[in-house]
């Protein structure tokens, strides 16, 4: 599928903006007591972020026949959990990081303690803000907690946190594809099918619709991961915003270093044209997602 990559960039930048400006309304502000952890809470989100989980959700409910705005309180959720899994990322004690995308990651702003508890203050903000969605409650509560029960699994020991685990276990060892696999869906691929499938829950989308879209996170996951591996072996540091070659520094197992970079790349294309076979049961109102899958190829942040 071909992809106008400049104009579907613009698609991306506008839903950004918009759950930028959620995200602005939403955060408590600097000055809330005690200032310095809303200081730190602010600064982690506001970080050039794309955007993708939140996008995510709000693209699941407009499938599902709903009004995107209305998920927009959950939307920014996903994005303080993801925001508060990258604080914890890069602290000495992980993959001890000083930049992310071009600017001081938060540790080294605010000090180590500080960013724990900022990771922290965003993770639990996250359900607070999930759990006071009045309006999404009164339509249909069950739904709601579903939602809420699905992303905290997500980001739990069995999702994301499993698979950071998984990945630190994974240094200076040999692992191979199946492993490789396994670890990066729990790690990165558990939030974006929690992302898309709550918006899509929360639409009242049925079964079927709600596999299909679980199975194209998975091998939109994936793509994104393999893409990432590549970007550090052979992006532009000035474009990341960050050094290239923290994998290899941190001697953690690739697709690049199992496949090398051309075939790391066919695996790409492979995971890419999955996601699209996922979304066969949907028409043009998917091409969203089918552009997005695409365009993570061609990514080079």
């Amino acid at each position: 599928m071909l992809v106008d990559l400049h104009e579907f960039s613009q698609q991306i930048q506008q839903r950004k903006e918009y759950i930028d400006n959620c995200l602005e309304n939403l955060l408590k502000k600097e000055d809330t007591y005690p200032p310095v952890i809303h200081q730190a809470m602010r600064y982690a989100v506001f970080n050039g972020g794309k955007r993708l989980r939140p996008i995510m959700v709000l693209e699941g409910h407009r499938l599902a026949g709903g009004n995107p705005e209305s998920v927009s309180t959950i939307a920014c959720a996903m994005e303080m959990i993801h925001s508060y899994s990258l604080v914890h990322d890069d602290l000495p004690v992980m993959d001890d990081d000083d930049y992310r995308r071009g600017q001081l990651t938060c540790h080294r702003v605010f000090g180590e303690a500080t960013a724990i508890l900022t990771g922290d203050a965003l993770l639990t903000e996250a359900f607070v803000l999930m759990s006071g969605s009045t309006d999404l409650a009164a339509q249909n509560p069950l739904r709601l907690l579903q939602v809420i029960r699905e992303i905290a699994q997500a980001a739990g020991s069995e999702g994301m946190i499993g698979g950071q685990l998984i990945d630190l276990d994974a240094e200076n060892k040999a692992i191979n594809r199946e492993e490789l696999e396994g670890l990066h869906s729990l790690k990165t691929g558990a939030l974006f099918k929690a992302s898309l499938r709550a918006g899509a829950i929360l639409g009242e989308m049925d079964d079927q619709g709600l596999t299909a879209l679980g199975q194209y996170a998975h091998h939109f996951g994936l793509a994104f991961q393999i893409t990432d591996d590549i970007l550090d072996v052979d992006g532009d540091q000035f474009v990341l915003g960050k050094p290239v070659g923290s994998d290899a520094k941190n001697m953690k197992s690739t697709y690049t270093s199992l496949f090398g970079l051309d075939g790391a790349r066919q695996l790409a294309r492979q995971c890419v044209d999955r996601c699209h076979d996922s979304l066969a049961g949907f028409g043009t109102e998917a091409d969203f997602l089918r552009d997005l899958a695409t365009f993570t190829l061609h990514r080079t942040v």
